[in-house]
């Protein structure tokens, strides 16, 4: 029996969520994305293209196409959720294999892990300013002890949560948002596209999409307990509405701080503009900033959790317990919270490389992905089969497997990053445009190897896979009459 929605401990993990166990509108998604955005980490991405030079127009022109693209793909991964009730990585076992699912599980949970260290040294970055007492360590353990309690909790209370923060950042950063605004005074220069470079242009581009992009490997984890009869285009929209309107406002407002404080740090820069409006109120600003940050470290802590399962399952087959998520959870916890200990460095300069590391790995899976479920299998998966070792889609989907290492080579000439530039990419000044490569092969290699697939077999399976689910749904609507 399934913990009724809201309350105990989440006892599912990476099973298949039953119909009886579902519930929730589609609106729900828009919070939960909007928050998840809303934060001071994506605060700090849209500072990156003004530490190259760019102008604030210019920065918040590339801000606003990087959104848009990147949440594209976020937002049809999310509308995955509802119809397969699962989460996002178990779900990518019929491209990638039963084990060969292992190598993408691996990179997301490695990014999930490095988002949290930053995220962590800002919330660190914000009590120091706070309370006056430099303690990283404790402030770390603070921070991920707090998020991974609530993602123990899970699905229902990581939903319940960012609809109360919504309400918060927008009490708080709404108003600041509102009085940066109207009292910034930038400059004609900053209001203008002076001084453009397609570098700067392009990094804070891709920097934007990267984050966007960066929730599609475990989007549908969040929205696989609403009813399969969901809208996949409400699910798609809410979903796109929450990200693109969290993200780009809050990498906006970086923009728009880091032209008004160009030698400031993020929680600098924040803290300077809100005392200059009100002396006094960026410190309240910043503990309000605060919950923020561990509920998106909440959310990179369940989400990681279930790629480690999946990661674990796929070594061998294990049963998906609550014991077994918690100590998954706990695992991410205490990774993130090492890996915060150790790290050194600038932090926009260290997250700058690896939002573009993050997008480069992430590019062929997506489209691998998204390629087969919107065209290739056109949502037709047998659910069993994919909890089976070496059944209908193999321990090793090589088309997939195939089709991302197609993409990832096909980016090495375009990349642009601290260690190594592509000979077509200092061509053209240093302008990455290396995610377009990786994308548009790895689609048309999946396409080609795709018809190789005995898809009137799989279609059978699947048919006869759902045959259960429907006698589940017909005792599920007996129950649910009054």
């Amino acid at each position: 029996m399934s913990t009724p929605p809201g309350r105990g401990v989440e006892v599912r993990s990476i099973d298949w969520v039953p119909l009886s166990a579902r519930g929730g509108k589609p609106w729900s998604l828009f919070p939960l994305w909007f928050m998840a955005n809303a934060n001071v980490t994506t605060l700090a991405t849209g500072m990156l293209g003004a530490a190259l030079g760019a102008t604030f127009m210019s920065s918040l022109t590339a801000i606003v196409l990087g959104v848009a693209a990147g949440t594209v793909f976020t937002a049809f991964h999310s509308a995955q959720g509802p119809q397969l009730g699962l989460p996002q990585m178990i779900q990518s076992r019929a491209q990638f294999g039963y084990r060969g699912v292992l190598i993408i599980c691996a990179i997301v949970v490695f990014s999930l892990v490095g988002f949290n260290m930053f995220n962590q040294m800002l919330g660190a970055e914000a009590l120091d300013m706070t309370v006056g007492v430099k303690a990283d360590g404790l402030w770390y353990f603070l921070i991920s002890g707090l998020a991974v309690l609530l993602a123990i909790f899970g699905y229902h209370w990581i939903h319940t949560t960012q609809k109360w923060l919504t309400l918060l950042f927008l009490l708080t950063f709404g108003v600041f948002t509102v009085a940066v605004i109207v009292t910034s005074g930038l400059d004609a220069h900053q209001l203008s596209f002076g001084d453009f470079t397609w570098t700067s242009f392009l990094v804070q581009f891709g920097a934007a999409a990267a984050y966007a992009l960066g929730w599609a490997p475990y989007v549908s984890d969040y929205s696989r307990y609403l009813p399969p009869q969901t809208s996949p285009a409400k699910a798609l929209w809410y979903t796109y509405g929450g990200v693109f309107a969290g993200a780009t406002w809050l990498m906006a407002l970086g923009a728009l701080l880091a032209a008004m404080f160009s030698k400031a740090s993020p929680l600098e820069a924040v803290k300077q503009a809100a005392d200059q409006i009100l002396p006094g109120s960026g410190y309240w600003l910043l503990l309000a900033a605060l919950p923020g940050l561990v509920a998106v470290i909440t959310v990179n802590i369940y989400a990681a959790a279930m790629e480690l399962i999946t990661m674990a399952d796929s070594v061998k087959p294990i049963r998906p317990t609550r014991t077994v998520r918690v100590v998954a959870c706990l695992l991410i916890a205490a990774a993130a919270f090492v890996g915060s200990l150790v790290s050194t460095g600038d932090f926009l300069n260290n997250f700058s490389s690896f939002l573009v590391v993050l997008l480069y790995v992430l590019v062929p899976w997506t489209s691998v992905n998204l390629v087969d479920y919107y065209f290739v299998r056109r949502g037709q998966y047998a659910i069993r089969e994919i909890f089976t070792p070496g059944g209908l889609y193999r321990n090793w989907g090589w088309r997939g497997l195939t089709a991302y290492g197609a993409g990832i080579v096909a980016m090495i000439p375009f990349a642009v990053t601290v260690w190594y530039t592509g000979f077509i990419a200092q061509a053209l000044g240093g302008a990455d445009i290396a995610i377009f490569a990786g994308l548009i092969v790895s689609a048309i290699v999946y396409i080609l190897l795709g018809r190789t697939l005995d898809l009137d077999h799989e279609r059978e399976v699947a048919m006869r896979s759902r045959e259960n689910y429907d006698e589940e749904a017909v005792l599920f609507r007996r129950a649910s009459k009054p």
